[in-house]
Parts: structure tokens; C-alpha cells; sequence
């Protein structure tokens, strides 16, 4: 090596060891880059290390590349990553209370819905998790649920008897069919298209982003806007990651995730829209799927019938939190 390259290559080492981050942050999440998630993923990264001087760098890992949803929450344990967002279905073992989101027609629309997860329930539930060794920040948007069939129009609650259905594997979700009439089917979510194709199921229930994205629609004759139960995903960090975080830095970092907690939402309803407005063209260009949307009236009925179950999760949830959630 020349005297001049030794030079330079020391010239480099010093300006990178001055410009380095003090802390680096491995963000893992299973979807693509393109998703509200994904976008909002690197909307944060981008603020922290605006917002921190350089001080933290965050690298984000899409598609499951370091981990499943599954496998991440030991792999924040032992600081392996340093934040993760899971669905709150990979909640519910540890935190039985995060069952809330289940429960059918317990939120009014999206408003109510946010006012619940940003206020005293949400502080709750995040209280919860960060006794099981995670720091829990902000609650991310996937969507409400809808109805599809490929017997009949999903529209009074009468109209789900002797259908059997689809669902994630849920105790609250099994008692929401059977006090409706219809059959739980627990299916792993890889295996629901083949299901509904084959006459397996006779419907699911599902965001309109795996409805679109799945082609479920291929293999459904009604869809209803049903809005009945809600799916989302929580922001959590490596409890030992962040107690080593000054608490300017800390200060920062929740900041960060604030306002990408704002663009998260603001994403998934336009994509939201996008799918809705695909639906609708396939539905007018082929007449094969028929989409009916509830009325208050005809939500009500549906609430007024499945409410009755709430009571015989007054202990694994929490008779106060489901109240609370029903009164914010």
C-alpha cells in the first residue's frame, strides 16, 4: 500500500468514525416495501435520523427478510432486532386482553376507533405488553373487516346461518359465528383461496386489502361492507435496546413514530380506497360479485345479536376495557 492510499484510507476511517451513528436500529416487518406499513417503516427511518442528527440509524428489513412475525418478538427479546411491528394476533398469548380488537361491532367507525387506541384503552393495552419486557409505541392501521359469501348477501345476521366461514384462530371470533349461526372454520390464511375455490368454506371475513390482493373475489359471490372487527398491527421496541437510549433520544424516536403513526393511516385508507374502487370495477365488468353496504340500522341489528358474547369475555379481557371502549 502506497503512503498516499495509506493516507486517504486513514482520512476515510477518521470521517466515518466522526460521521458514524452512535445507535443503529434493525426494524424488521413481513410485508413488501410498497404497503402503508412498509412506506411508513421508512418514513420513520428517514425522521429518526433527521430528527436525531445522525445520532440513530435505522435499517429496515421487508418480507420477513430477518424475521416472521412469529419469530420476532424472541428475537427482540434478545435484542437481535430492535423494533418489529406485529398484527396483535401474535399479542393475544401474551396479552389475552389484546382479544378487544375481536370482539364484533364493538367499534362505531374509524374515528371511534382511534380515539379508543389513542386514549386511556390504548395506553392499557400498551401498559400490558410493556410488562412483558417490550416498549409498545403506536398502534398502525390494516383495516376493518368485511363480510364475503358465496351463498348468499351477507345483511341481516340471520343470513350467516349454516355458512361455514373462515377465520384466524380466535376464541371471540369462533363465539362470533356461532351466535350468528354460521360454522367457524380455523384455516392457516395460505390456504383460505383454495378453501373458498373448492366449496371448503363458504365465506371469510377479511380487510379489503387481503380481499383484493388474495382474489378472494374470484371465488365469492357477495361482498358486505360490514365493518365488524378491526385488524392492526402495534410498533414495539427491544426493552433492552431502548433503556440503553438516552432520553433526549427516546424523546426523538416517540416523535418519530407520531408522525409516522399519522402518514401509516393516512396510507392504508387511501390503499383502502384503491381496493375498493379495483372491487368495484371488477364487480361492474364481470357481474360476478354483488357489493352491499350496511346500513346503521343494519349494523345495529348485527351488533344487538353478537354483543351478547361480550360478557363471557368479561374475564379473559376485561369487563372495564370492553366498556371503556364502548363509552369513549
Amino acid at each position: 500500500m502506497s503512503k498516499t492510499t495509506k493516507v486517504l484510507t486513514g482520512l476515510l476511517f477518521l470521517v466515518s468514525s466522526v460521521f458514524a451513528a452512535d445507535y443503529s436500529i434493525k426494524f424488521s416487518h413481513v410485508v413488501s416495501a410498497d404497503t402503508p406499513k412498509g412506506k411508513a417503516a421508512n418514513y420513520f427511518a428517514k425522521r429518526v435520523e433527521e430528527l436525531t442528527d445522525g445520532k440513530i440509524e435505522v435499517h429496515i428489513f421487508p418480507n420477513s427478510q430477518l424475521y416472521t412475525d412469529a419469530a420476532v418478538m424472541k428475537a427482540l427479546k434478545m435484542n437481535n432486532v430492535q423494533m418489529a411491528v406485529p398484527s396483535f394476533s401474535k399479542f393475544t398469548r401474551i396479552v389475552p386482553q389484546m382479544q378487544l380488537f375481536d370482539l364484533p361491532f364493538l367499534f362505531r367507525d374509524t374515528e371511534h376507533l382511534h380515539k379508543v387506541i389513542d386514549g386511556e384503552v390504548g395506553q392499557i393495552l400498551k401498559d400490558m405488553v410493556n410488562k412483558k419486557g417490550f416498549i409498545a409505541l403506536d398502534f398502525w392501521d390494516n383495516g376493518f373487516k368485511q363480510f364475503s359469501s358465496s351463498k348468499k348477501g351477507i345483511i341481516k345476521p340471520d343470513d350467516l346461518i349454516g355458512q361455514k366461514v373462515r377465520i384466524m384462530s380466535s376464541k371471540v371470533l369462533e363465539e362470533q359465528m356461532k351466535i350468528l349461526g354460521a360454522t367457524p372454520q380455523v384455516l392457516p390464511f395460505s390456504e383460505v383461496y383454495s378453501a373458498l375455490q373448492q366449496g371448503v368454506v363458504d365465506g371469510a371475513e377479511n380487510p379489503l386489502a387481503n380481499f383484493y390482493t388474495e382474489k378472494f373475489y374470484e371465488a365469492q359471490s357477495d361482498l358486505t361492507m360490514s365493518n365488524h372487527g378491526y385488524l392492526g398491527y402495534l410498533v414495539i421496541v427491544s426493552e433492552k435496546f431502548w433503556k440503553k437510549l438516552p432520553k433526549d433520544l427516546q424523546e426523538k424516536v416517540t416523535q418519530a413514530m407520531k408522525e409516522a403513526t399519522a402518514k401509516e393511516r393516512e396510507m392504508a385508507k387511501e390503499m383502502e380506497d384503491e381496493f375498493m374502487a379495483k372491487i368495484q370495477d371488477y364487480a361492474q365488468k364481470t357481474q360476478k360479485i354483488k357489493i352491499h353496504t350496511l346500513s346503521k340500522e343494519q349494523r345495529d341489528e348485527f351488533k344487538k345479536k353478537t354483543e351478547t358474547i361480550y360478557p363471557e369475555f368479561y374475564d379473559s379481557i376485561g369487563e372495564n376495557l370492553i366498556k371503556k371502549t364502548l363509552n369513549q
